[in-house]
């Protein structure tokens, strides 16, 4: 089936998303080129300023595309099982799967990228922590009010209480790598700092 004027502009566009998203990440925002971005998405430099008129429209494009990718990790969040029996088992699970999201290498190279150029945009910074990280510790507050509601958790402040249990499993990982330029952890790292993670908030909550 031969190829509409339609379908290769959007290929072109999502090409170009994919390339900036390399580019932007190895780069560096004030490194970044738009020849760079046309080279790696194989289309001229025409073509990208025809799709975005500027690096910083391209750029907010970028950063505000990722946030489409919490939706899968809200969805784990919001159906977590109400029985006593199963409770830390189910929360270990969870925050196994959080952690293993959350660190990974491309995850932890765009919170570095972001926090690097929030000086300069951080109306961007704030919306996508919004519309990510902070959607994902809403649906976690609701889930534990949930639980508390079936006398399952002990809590005044289920926000507050989301934060710590993030807090309790991201500190070490996210810290490290910010600071080392890139993960530290193993994948035995991962199943002790969410075993000690759940096994601290529940000693606070339960």
């Amino acid at each position: 089936m031969e190829e509409t004027a339609q379908s290769r502009s959007v290929r072109k566009h999502q090409a170009i998303v994919t390339a900036a998203i390399e580019v932007f990440m190895a780069k560096g925002y004030p490194g970044t080129s738009m020849d760079d971005i046309a080279k790696l998405a194989a289309v001229s430099k025409q073509t990208v300023y025809k799709h975005f008129t500027d690096k910083e429209k391209l750029f907010r494009e970028v950063v505000l595309a990722t946030t489409a990718q919490v939706d899968a990790m809200i969805d784990l969040v919001a159906h977590i099982p109400a029985e006593a029996d199963t409770l830390e088992e189910n929360l270990t699970r969870l925050a196994h799967r959080l952690l293993t999201t959350l660190t990974q290498p491309q995850v932890l190279q765009l919170r570095r990228l972001i926090i690097a150029n929030a000086d300069a945009f951080p109306e961007l910074g704030a919306t996508w922590y919004e519309r990510g990280f902070e959607r994902v510790l809403a649906t976690l507050a609701t889930t534990f009010q949930r639980l508390a509601d079936r006398g399952l958790l002990r809590i005044d402040d289920p926000l507050l209480a989301a934060n710590h249990f993030s807090g309790l499993l991201l500190w070490i990982p996210v810290n490290q790598a910010m600071f080392h330029g890139g993960p530290q952890h193993t994948r035995a790292d991962i199943d002790r700092y969410a075993a000690a993670g759940v096994r601290a908030f529940l000693g606070a909550y339960r």
